[in-house]
């Protein structure tokens, strides 16, 4: 009597397993490149770490109350502060006189540090924070068939007036939410200048 022999299952098995290993491994390292992809952050060190942080302190400061001692207390103080600019008086009436030179509808601050000429000071605050990162494939984005670049953060910017160590006038501006989407596409990717460089030669 004959026996039928089947083949054994196993070699398939295994190629199967290979098969599904070596996906595995080369979606990890696809999924890893985007880590190589170039990333930058611009920022500004101190006063604060946001911009409600920001916005928390410029609400603290009370024109003619708020003294320059208690600036400090807050770490505002534009000799050791970084990225606090002085202004002088002539600095100030470029800024906030206008050309006609009327100051009636000013605000009393501003009429304030007019009056006082270069007794009055002006302290500007610019902090920012501003992170660049590229997403997306990372052999499109090598070989420059596609560039996605995201931007993300914030600006906080105040003006400060004093006169004989008291605040008179405040103002702020910024942008608490910054959020940009920048893509690059070139068609022939890294040859996609070649052609320029070439003509460019006669």
């Amino acid at each position: 009597m004959s026996h039928v022999v089947f083949p054994s299952s196993e070699p398939c098995t295994v190629r199967r397993l290979l098969i599904g290993l070596l996906g595995l491994g080369l979606a990890l390292a696809l999924s890893g490149c985007a880590s190589l992809l170039p990333r930058g952050v611009a920022q500004t060190s101190k006063p604060w770490a946001n911009f409600n942080q920001a916005h928390a302190a410029f609400e603290r400061i009370q024109p003619f109350v708020t003294t320059t001692a208690e600036l400090r207390e807050q770490g505002l103080d534009p000799l050791v502060t970084p990225n606090i600019t002085i202004l002088n008086y002539a600095d100030i009436v470029r800024r906030l006189l206008p050309p006609s030179g009327n100051d009636f509808a000013l605000d009393p601050g501003i009429r304030a540090c007019m009056q006082a000429q270069t007794a009055c000071r002006g302290f500007e605050i610019e902090q920012r924070h501003i992170d660049r990162k590229r997403v997306g494939n990372f052999w499109l984005d090598f070989l420059d068939f596609r560039r996605e670049t995201t931007t993300t953060g914030w600006r906080f910017n105040m003006l400060l007036l004093v006169v004989n160590d008291r605040v008179v006038y405040k103002l702020w501006g910024g942008q608490p939410d910054i959020s940009e989407v920048e893509v690059t596409r070139n068609p022939l990717g890294p040859l996609q200048g070649f052609g320029q460089s070439v003509l460019g030669r006669y």
